[in-house]
């Protein structure tokens, strides 16, 4: 069946459907992983987003249970070049294009990918629709141009979970021919309360793994609830849209400074910045992948990370008195990391439990546990 693809400025992009038949609206994106597309599609970070993949075939390993990084899909349509009618892999559960049709996810492939991204690049992120449905492609633009702009948007609210919940799963191993094998599970000797504004399950999995309790709370659960729980750290997760209208939840992390460590990423890292005093902005076409260069000021190394964001903080809206900035991108020099002086508060915009390439970013949670281990002592 026919597809569109129609852009906000008036481009149309014309390929095959699969996935669901339907229609979908959101920020068109790219992401240039090369695997992890299962991740991709259950990732919250993506919700409310159309997401395009650069590789030019998809679905060939398929999906299985353990790799989502929530309950359901959170894009709202896929772009691709191919999507494969072989998935080959011994974990392989359900081909990728009947998982989305079993969560009404619409797609398009037979797309010139290159062409989109090249568009993307030149003119930033636009809103969009995705349509195996009879329209024209006049029509599509005009519901593209309705679509609300992601910056200003609070999406966090809507995908964190509605209420409190303990998390006690650790990291997995699989290998061919063997039962999967949990990581060493290790007597909790830390609890950490998860703020969840679209927090991913590897993430949870790799804070247990490191011998934490975990409580995961809604986004706008308050400081004083959080101190109720007695907790020896709070992270900050990752999530959708723009950070700047979350105040309130800004304002719930100030109140915890001084507290107990805290450590965020991805959208925890820009409402840390918030917290901070900074300031945050829309960046013309995002991060999204699994190979940008991160300089760690610290170590003078350069990590290769996963990313999956539109929006930064702004480095110079930091007072410098409070803030030492750690971590910068090296493709557009952009913030990637920041710790406070003078208490326990740290973050990284990109996803360390990722660990893309041949750097291991895991140390990022041996540092936090390390935080948590020389608070409790600090205070006796």
């Amino acid at each position: 069946m026919r597809a569109l693809l129609a852009l906000e400025d008036g481009k149309v992009f014309v390929g095959e459907g699969c996935g669901a038949k339907g229609e979908c609206y959101g920020e068109v994106v790219f992401n240039t992983s090369l695997t992890g597309y299962q991740e991709i599609f259950t990732d919250p970070s993506y919700a409310g987003q159309i997401v395009l993949l650069t590789n030019p075939e998809i679905g060939n390993y398929g999906t299985n249970p353990e790799d989502n990084e929530a309950t359901r899909p959170y894009i709202e349509g896929l772009v691709v070049r191919e999507f494969s009618t072989l998935a080959s892999n011994w974990r392989n559960r359900e081909h990728g294009e009947q998982f989305l049709e079993r969560y009404r996810i619409p797609a398009i492939r037979g797309v010139d990918t290159r062409a989109v991204v090249r568009h993307l690049r030149s003119c930033g992120t636009m809103r969009g629709v995705l349509s195996s449905l009879e329209a024209t492609p006049e029509t599509l633009i005009a519901k593209a141009r309705s679509i609300p702009p992601m910056a200003g948007l609070d999406l966090a609210a809507g995908v964190s979970t509605k209420q409190r919940y303990i998390w006690d799963s650790p990291v997995v191993s699989f290998l061919q021919g063997t039962a999967p094998a949990e990581a060493e599970k290790k007597e909790p000797r830390w609890h950490v309360v998860v703020y969840d504004y679209g927090v991913k399950q590897n993430i949870l999995r790799h804070l247990v793994s490191k011998g934490c309790k975990v409580t995961v709370v809604p986004a706008l659960t308050s400081a004083e609830d959080i101190l109720s729980l007695k907790p020896d750290g709070v992270f900050l997760s990752n999530g959708p849209g723009d950070p700047a209208p979350l105040q309130e939840e800004a304002e719930n992390v100030r109140r915890l400074f001084g507290k107990m460590p805290i450590f965020g990423i991805c959208l925890g890292h820009q409402v840390l910045g918030l917290a901070c005093g900074g300031r945050t902005y829309k960046l013309k076409f995002g991060h999204r992948g699994g190979n940008h260069p991160v300089m760690n000021m610290a170590t003078r190394k350069v990590e290769i990370t996963a990313h999956n964001h539109g929006f930064a903080v702004d480095p110079d809206s930091l007072p410098a008195s409070d803030v030492e900035l750690t971590h910068w991108n090296l493709n557009d020099q952009t913030l990637e990391g920041f710790r406070h002086r003078s208490m326990p508060v740290f973050s990284v915009q990109y996803h360390p439990e990722a660990s893309p390439g041949p750097h291991d970013s895991h140390y990022l949670f041996d540092q936090f546990v390390k935080m948590m281990e020389d608070w409790r002592a600090s205070q006796g």
